[in-house]
């Protein structure tokens, strides 16, 4: 037979792709009422030609499909007489559950009477697909979870469990990880050296993660023993770049930057002694609200070059004053209009620290980190020292 100028053969019959079609078929009533299903979806349910037809089509659904039929896709096809690519599930005749998607169009025939015609997708191999990537992306969300509790235990032995407490002084600090899945690189510490001195240091290491964890447990406890040994901040400064270019000597890119200090009373205050090593200059603020940079201009970055050059400078802590020390991530940070903080900005912010203690001047500093949010790229660590006025 020949038909438009190419040959029809028996298995191109209009009847034969109807039943015999990659997806199943219905045509039904606008109540729903079967009116005639194809042989592809009998087959899929089990059912007999013809035991179909008289039945609603949400009698094929689950109990659940059934309330989704009538709440939404049966409303929805009579308003835009379209619905495509509904998920259902269709009890089979055996009583189990068959996963499909649904397209169906509300149309009116040649004899003027409207009906649905439905076409259905089996959803089985898709359905197993969605399920293997939930499950993966549960367990993916698992084992973030855990490398992130391993991450902040691992952090916590990075840095003091609590400031002590030092007569005459208050102190207190802030640490904000700019990832949490990630071992961030700087750190903190106040500590005892001997008889009324105290030693404190701030410091951020070169990279994140696990090696980053190694340099900063190393650097952390080289100042904490060069510190006893040391009366001078730049010699304990000093030390740690030996020891990190003796440890690091065939690596490239392990080093850090440290803002090392020595402090003991002075009459109603405490003396100062900082040494830099190519970190950010603390802040001194007064009870006017004047601020100070304490500059060590030519402190050289720990770990890169032998006899490396640290600079020092020395300063007096009065009642009522704020030592202010912050790691790079606070001042490179950006607020929401992509503004960069910078040095001269975060020196305005810190003329508002005159005349609190020290857990005030950590509580600004954790409300800034909040309110400037995703602008915050990198780890941030602060340490803040103040006499009681």
């Amino acid at each position: 037979m020949i038909e438009g100028g190419s040959p029809v053969l028996a298995w191109d019959s209009a009847e034969d792709l109807w039943d015999n079609a990659p997806c199943g078929y219905l045509v039904a009533k606008p109540d729903g009422t079967i009116l005639r299903v194809n042989k592809t979806l009998l087959n899929w349910l089990g059912y007999p030609a013809g035991e179909l037809v008289g039945r609603r089509f949400s009698d094929l659904l689950t109990a659940g499909g059934r309330l989704y039929h009538e709440t939404h896709y049966a409303p929805l096809l009579r308003m835009q007489s379209e619905v495509r690519e509904i998920a259902l599930e269709l009890v089979t005749a055996d009583g189990g559950r068959l996963p499909v998607l649904v397209n169906s169009t509300l149309r009116t025939g040649p004899d003027g009477r409207p009906g649905i015609r439905t076409s259905v997708f089996d959803a089985r191999a898709r359905r197993s697909y969605e399920r293997e990537l939930l499950r993966a992306r549960r367990e993916a969300e698992r084992e973030r979870e855990r490398l992130a509790r391993l991450s902040q235990t691992l952090q916590e032995t990075l840095l003091p469990p609590g400031l002590p407490e030092v007569p005459g002084l208050r102190a207190a600090a802030y640490y904000h990880t700019a990832a949490a899945e990630q071992l961030g690189g700087d750190f903190y510490d106040l500590f005892p050296v001997s008889g009324n001195r105290w030693a404190f240091f701030i410091g951020d290491v070169c990279g994140k993660g696990a090696e980053a964890a190694v340099l900063t447990s190393l650097a952390r406890y080289t100042l904490r023993a060069a510190a006893v040994q040391e009366s001078d901040p730049r010699s304990v400064l000093a030390t740690l770049n030996a020891v990190l270019l003796q440890s690091y000597r065939a690596r490239e890119g392990r080093f850090c930057t440290v803002l090392f200090g020595l402090i003991e009373p002075d009459g109603d205050g405490f003396r100062v002694d900082l040494a830099g090593g190519g970190h950010p200059p603390a802040l001194r603020v007064a009870t006017d609200g004047r601020v100070r940079r304490l500059d060590t201009p030519g402190g050289q970055l720990c770990g890169v070059i032998p006899d490396a050059a640290f600079t020092a400078v020395a300063t007096r802590l009065e009642p009522g004053q704020v030592l202010f020390l912050y790691t790079d991530g606070l001042f490179e940070a950006r607020d929401a209009q992509g503004a960069l903080v910078g040095e001269e900005r975060l020196a305005r912010a810190a003329a508002g620290f005159a005349g609190l203690d020290a857990d005030a001047v950590a509580g600004r500093v954790a409300r800034l980190v909040a309110d400037l949010e995703e602008g915050v790229s990198d780890d941030t660590a602060a340490l803040v020292l103040t006499v009681p006025a």
